[in-house]
């Protein structure tokens, strides 16, 4: 991997229970989340995107999720932070985030909710991009859909079709 070379995951939580004795924010992983959620981490391991850095909305089922993720990361996953305001964050919210993550970081995981994720993906995808990547997670991006995308700029300079999508998943 280049010196320059920075990777973003972008990563919808898994599957949440509807529970409507909670808040939305304090809505938990389904049992199918539960169960699917550690595949996200292992798809990371497997291809040797292991985050250095990890931001997490604040809700319930997102945290739940990350700690499937770094439970299959192992002693490699960093300690996540996280962020109340990835939760609700719009496609400028959750850019502005991004844009503030240290520039040593070089591969970040952003754990959080539909539609920004979808939106962020599709606004930062270059014509560099896997057309059928940016195909597939704009005709739907469903609970546990992973983005993958590749930039050599500096975090703060992210904006408008600055990284390349290099692959879109939904591992479960």
């Amino acid at each position: 991997m280049s010196p320059d070379l920075r990777r973003l995951l972008l990563l919808r939580h898994a599957k949440a229970a509807t529970a409507p004795e909670v808040t939305d924010h304090d809505r938990p992983l389904a049992t199918r989340g539960h169960d699917e959620a550690p595949a996200a981490g292992r798809w990371m391991r497997d291809h040797g995107v292991v985050p250095d850095f990890i931001l997490c909305s604040s809700a319930l089922r997102t945290r739940q999720t990350t700690t499937w993720v770094c439970q299959e990361l192992g002693e490699k996953a960093p300690t996540p932070q996280l962020r109340d305001d990835l939760y609700n964050a719009g496609t400028t919210g959750m850019l502005t985030v991004i844009n503030h993550v240290p520039e040593t970081v070089h591969t970040l995981l952003v754990v959080a909710h539909f539609p920004a994720v979808q939106n962020v993906a599709l606004r930062l995808a270059s014509a560099e991009s896997d057309q059928d990547a940016v195909t597939d997670l704009g005709t739907d991006y469903p609970t546990l859909g992973l983005t993958l995308l590749e930039h050599d700029l500096p975090w703060a300079e992210l904006d408008r079709r600055d990284a390349a999508v290099t692959a879109f998943a939904v591992p479960r």
